[in-house]
């Protein structure tokens, strides 16, 4: 159950090297520094994690393989914002990636499918432990590790799960929910994070606190309050579904999708979204969550130019997404 509305888990982390300035304050040849040194501590450790890794240079990325990573929620939209001197360190499966010279000098990000706190954060902190063996990282005894935003400021972590809550979102208790949220340390926000609009009813649930607050503690607590939000949409689900308006608007949904010729982004995420909703609550049969989550991937606009391998206008975007909804649906 928790699975079909909990999309996905994220741990990141933000690391800094104690010998270098944060990135703000680095000229181009401290930030290759930076990541030559981060580079050494992955091709020199013993452990088979690091074998995976591959490096990406942003600078000699396109435009849209850049924001193909940002739709994937492998970078932020932050760090594709300025190239210069910035490399992702990525695994060959895409669960682990390291920003280096964002914000911070390392930003740690492990993502795993489905609702899996204890073991996402594990394979982060081993990464972190790797990584530690052969870069001195800043911390301080009273503040913990040190960041550029203080926000940051103590972990340095951020938890957070992609949830899908229609139902909440469609019953309007959203906005109550997210103004309870932060009087227990945590946030709920689009499906980019901060500043994002919750497209097909993604939300993303993260922890707020880092400082004086351990790292079990506030996984704990994310755990908890997740939770608590999958039982609220799924009441909220039962309930919705003893109306015929909401049958009817999952199999409108599912008939524009499957016979449309052009449709928008937008329109695409609000339409699956809807279809989504229909079959956790079993009434639709012949598709399941895995095919929709992916097409939720799929169909966005950069992702859709590189796979194309060329630049397509909106229209041109719009029939491409069409045929394939239809070909995958």
């Amino acid at each position: 159950m928790q699975n079909d509305i909990v999309i996905s888990t994220r741990v990141r982390l933000a690391r800094n090297l104690a010998e270098f300035p944060f990135p703000c304050k680095l000229n181009d040849k401290g930030k290759n520094l930076v990541t030559e040194k981060v580079e050494n501590a992955i091709k020199n450790s013993n452990s088979a994690l690091c074998n995976n890794f591959k490096f990406l240079d942003l600078e000699k990325m396109s435009e849209m393989q850049r924001l193909s990573l940002v739709e994937h929620h492998i970078v932020s939209p932050e760090f594709i914002s300025n190239t210069k001197g910035r490399v992702l360190m990525i695994t060959n499966d895409n669960k682990i990636s390291i920003m280096v010279n964002e914000e911070d000098h390392l930003r740690i990000q492990v993502i795993n499918k489905g609702f899996d706190l204890e073991e996402t954060y594990s394979l982060a902190d081993n990464v972190d432990t790797l990584l530690d063996e052969n870069l001195k990282f800043a911390f301080n005894k009273k503040l913990g590790y040190l960041t550029q935003c203080p926000t940051n400021l103590g972990t340095g972590m951020r938890a957070s799960v992609m949830l899908h809550l229609p139902a909440l979102q469609k019953s309007k208790a959203i906005g109550r929910i997210a103004g309870n949220l932060s009087k227990l340390g945590l946030t709920i926000r689009g499906i980019y994070g901060e500043g994002s609009e919750p497209k097909g009813a993604m939300y993303q649930l993260s922890n707020q606190v880092t400082l004086g607050i351990s790292e079990k503690s506030a996984l704990e607590n994310l755990k908890n309050i997740t939770e608590q939000l999958v039982n609220q949409e799924v009441i909220t689900r039962d309930r919705l579904f003893k109306s015929i308006e909401a049958k009817d608007t999952v199999f409108r949904s599912m008939g524009i999708l499957k016979y449309a010729k052009s449709i928008s982004h937008d329109e695409a995420m609000k339409l699956l979204s809807n279809v989504r909703l229909g079959v956790v609550a079993g009434e639709i049969k012949d598709v399941n969550c895995e095919t929709i989550d992916r097409l939720f991937t799929e169909i966005q606009p950069a992702g859709l130019m590189v796979k194309e391998n060329k630049n397509l206008t909106p229209e041109e975007r719009d029939i491409i997404r069409a045929e394939l909804i239809q070909a995958v649906l």
